[in-house]
């Protein structure tokens, strides 16, 4: 912390603290700059008549959003040498059998050397009898209804294909049921609600949009894409560009597998009453389910419980471009109404990126600095949203960032205790902004962690 410290609130059983001004943290750049995309639109099977507006519209997201992006119906493009000209390959509505053993095995090694894929739409309705192109776009194509219109849950507002959504989606589109529910092997994104649209056969949890790291590469994948329209509405080309982003690595994000959280906090001021705020300044909470702190120095923490052994889970942004709001996470402090309290005798991650190594993003501050140099890889930069796992076993405490872990720490002082203890997030001062979402945990049995396992 600095010398003077900016509290502002404490979010339920979490408190985030923001740390001070020095050089900037390194991040990734905000565009594709220097990336390369293939698109990829072969079909052997049904043809969809949108792949000329989708191809279009990859060519002119690259030009936005920097990258360079070649288009072909030609599978012999698929060879070692030509792959590894791309950061990514975007399956676009492709169907059937539509490369030979030789190149996919040549694609096969292009994914385990870290390349990207994106599939789109009929990607799901493609190479059904090549076990490893099924992990990789996360289910295959069972049916479909009628085209018609539904509500998209979205359920990942940090993603970057889904970080400009709402948390419903209502679109248009031919929606797709799958052979099998990917949950357990994907994170996630989107889901389709079935009781707002007719033909749906996947028992009320139907996921349509997901990431995941797979042997060695990042895919993303959305259901949506049938229709011409799609390619010329804001929404899915944005939903489009954040999948994009992601498999070329120019934005980061945790896509491991994501089950048995609950929500602290959802965005609905229902879920605020669990919370109480300790000391000046507030949590504005928006329409879109944000909470962006407000003056300080504060705390918004989790007085309705506190926790023991756990995975937390939140979603963060900063606001200002040099990354100089601070802010922070804090675990393990006793119940109370001065947010001095947790400072004194609990542990802060720190968000602000531009203090002394152990006093910025990814610290738990002034005791221990995150691995910069993965800290650094992980970090979005402000204005795009993080995600913070703290994982709390015993006293070991470990920091994930975007599904990278960059800190594991371990408590030896005997005043402090990260065995039993609140939640919360701070709000630091009237010069920095920095918001919130989607706070959850997950309980995990009690035991002691090892240091290294």
């Amino acid at each position: 912390m600095r010398s003077t410290i900016r509290l502002t609130s404490v979010v339920g059983g979490a408190v985030l603290l923001l740390g001070c001004v020095s050089g900037p943290a390194a991040s990734h750049p905000s565009d594709g700059s220097g990336k390369r995309v293939l698109v990829f639109s072969k079909t052997a099977g049904f043809r969809h008549d949108s792949i000329p507006d989708g191809v279009t519209a990859v060519q002119q997201l690259g030009e936005t959003g920097g990258f360079t992006v070649d288009a072909t119906e030609d599978a012999a493009a698929f060879t070692s040498a030509n792959l590894r000209r791309y950061d990514a390959v975007v399956f676009l509505s492709t169907t059937g059998d539509v490369l030979d053993p030789a190149q996919q095995t040549a694609f096969e090694g292009y994914i385990r050397h870290g390349g990207g894929y994106v599939g789109i739409h009929a990607a799901a309705d493609t190479e059904y009898d090549w076990a490893f192109y099924g992990g990789l776009v996360g289910a295959w194509f069972q049916s479909h209804p009628a085209i018609q219109p539904a509500t998209v849950n979205v359920e990942d507002r940090s993603h970057p294909a889904t970080s400009g959504l709402s948390r419903t989606w209502d679109r248009t589109d031919e929606w797709y049921n799958y052979r099998s529910n990917p949950r357990e092997r994907v994170h996630v994104l989107a889901s389709l609600d079935e009781s707002s649209y007719t033909g749906g056969t996947m028992n009320g949890d139907h996921p349509i949009a997901w990431c995941q790291n797979y042997r060695g590469g990042r895919a993303f994948y959305t259901g949506a894409g049938h229709t011409k329209e799609s390619y010329a509405d804001p929404a899915f080309r944005q939903h489009l560009l954040g999948g994009i982003r992601y498999a070329i690595g120019a934005a980061q994000a945790d896509c491991r597998p994501e089950n048995g959280y609950r929500p602290l906090f959802d965005g609905t001021p229902q879920s605020l009453a669990a919370w109480k705020q300790a000391g000046p300044g507030s949590f504005d909470l928006s329409g879109d389910g944000t909470l962006t702190s407000n003056g300080g120095l504060g705390m918004l923490w989790y007085a309705e419980s506190d926790f023991a052994s756990y995975s937390l889970k939140l979603d963060w942004k900063m606001s200002g471009p040099s990354g100089d709001d601070n802010s922070g996470v804090f675990v393990g402090f006793p119940a109370s109404d001065d947010p001095w309290s947790a400072v004194n005798n609990g542990y802060e991650i720190q968000i602000d990126a531009t203090d002394a190594p152990d006093r910025t993003t990814g610290a738990v501050y002034s005791f221990q600095s995150a691995d910069i140099k993965k800290r650094d890889r992980a970090l979005n930069p402000p204005g795009e949203w993080n995600t913070y796992e703290i994982r709390v076993e015993g006293e070991r405490l470990r920091v994930r960032l975007n599904g990278v872990q960059i800190n594991d720490f371990t408590n030896t002082d005997p005043a402090r205790s990260l065995r039993d203890g609140h939640l919360g997030i701070q709000n630091h001062g009237a010069d920095d902004q920095v918001s919130f979402r989607n706070v959850r945990i997950k309980e995990l049995p009690a035991r002691s962690a090892a240091p290294g396992n």
